[in-house]
């Protein structure tokens, strides 16, 4: 049965931006109508390592990975990887990808990380207050390992970068990662430890609370939006089984979200990776907070009452099934610190929207602003959820943002 309805705000997507956007709107008064597919809050806004990452000011693409690229995307068990049936449709978003790998570049894709990022913390305290899930939030830092001296010693230079840009590292040697983190194997090279970091110990459960919050006062219509077409007085959105008619249309369906913007009057270079995740049941943690061992490109997740190991980039699209060699490479790196894990109990993989310069798309359409694009944000979705959700909210207002968009908007491409 079609379903013709109205809405004065759609948003399209409902994960973890989606569902944020969503609650602001509501939050200042606003008529808003959910759509997606799936179940809200589910997706990579489930399967992430959890953490609020307002460290994480590197963009992908640096210097560094530009030099070791041939390596890094021809072997399958980097940390960073290409499926080779992807690479023909992968070429034009990979020559941007190097052309923003570049010094000048990098420096200042990471400046615009960094002003997304500041205040993250914060920001999620509020957020976990207004759906009662201050609980879920813990606030132990974050740690990224060494497994050597000269691995640390190869970092330094860019965690010195990140200290510029306002976060707060602190290096510590192996005889205080012990101290810190008693279950692990002993690193002669120590760790980096960003002490304000917080994290998630229960993504899916805080996506339910947000999810619940926003559904309590708007209509969540579940379906996949395949056309989006302006009208004098808004928008139609359409799919099976649906026409909704919105003033304002906003674009959250992280990896699915080109082909809508394409719609919508944009040309978006985006892609798509494919982030994997393990999880181990247990009834005592490992170790105490989120940890990467930098060189392996992955993270060791406590949650409740299981371990997550999450991680590594795997670019290849929407379509291609699974990579069961991704998997085996998480678990092997795992056993690499804790030798007795059995066999994981649950394994799972889903898409980060990925663009070539690290940055999400945040802004109104060049068309017109009854669109509003919010996805792009690659591994830090979750960390930039509320400052997104602002954004928007200011943009819909009609007010200027408190954060310069100029480096986010659909028109830098």
């Amino acid at each position: 049965m079609l379903i013709r309805e109205h809405t004065e705000i759609a948003v399209i997507g409902a994960g973890v931006v989606g569902l944020t956007i969503a609650l602001e709107l509501i939050d200042a008064g606003h008529d808003v109508a959910l759509v997606d597919p799936g179940l809200p809050g589910m997706g990579a806004s489930y399967g992430n390592a959890g953490t609020i990452a307002g460290y994480a000011t590197s963009p992908v693409g640096t210097p560094d990975v530009l030099r070791a690229l041939p390596s890094l995307m021809f072997s399958r068990t980097s940390p960073l990887a290409i499926r080779h049936r992807a690479l023909p449709s992968l070429t034009p978003w990979l020559l941007r990808f190097l052309r923003q790998s570049l010094p000048a570049a990098a420096g200042r894709n990471a400046v615009a990380i960094a002003a997304l990022l500041a205040n993250a913390g914060e920001r999620w305290d509020d957020l976990a207050l207004r759906v009662a899930g201050a609980g879920i939030l813990q606030r132990r830092g974050c740690l990224y390992l060494y497994e050597t001296p000269s691995a640390l010693e190869a970092a330094k230079a860019e965690l010195s970068q990140r200290r510029a840009l306002g976060v707060e590292v602190s290096l510590i040697g192996p005889n205080e990662l012990a101290v810190l983190e008693p279950g692990l194997a002993r690193l002669a090279g120590g760790a980096a430890y960003f002490t304000g970091a917080t994290f998630l110990d229960d993504p899916g459960r805080m996506m339910g609370l947000i999810a619940a919050a926003v559904l309590a006062h708007a209509r969540l219509y579940t379906a996949r939006a395949d056309r989006l077409t302006r009208k004098p007085d808004g928008v139609v959105i359409e799919g099976a089984g649906l026409h909704l008619h919105a003033r304002k249309v906003v674009i959250a369906a992280g990896a699915h979200s080109k082909a809508l913007a394409q719609q919508a009057g944009d040309r978006i270079p985006l892609d798509t990776e494919r982030g994997y995740h393990v999880e181990w049941d247990m009834t005592e943690p490992l170790l105490s907070r989120p940890s990467c061992p930098t060189s392996r490109g992955f993270y060791f997740c406590p949650m409740a009452g299981r371990l997550r190991v999450a991680g590594t980039v795997e670019l290849g699209g929407l379509h291609l099934p699974p990579s069961p060699h991704r998997v085996r490479k998480l678990v092997e790196g795992a056993r690499a610190f804790f030798p007795d894990l059995g066999e994981p109990d649950r394994e799972w993989m889903g898409f980060r929207p990925s663009m070539p310069d690290s940055l999400p798309v945040i802004g109104p359409s060049m068309r017109g602003g009854e669109v509003i694009h919010a996805f792009g944000h690659g591994h830090l979705g979750v960390t930039m959820a509320p400052v997104t959700a602002r954004i928007v909210a200011d943009l819909v207002a009609g007010r200027s943002p408190t954060i310069d968009i100029a480096a986010y908007r659909p028109g830098r491409f």
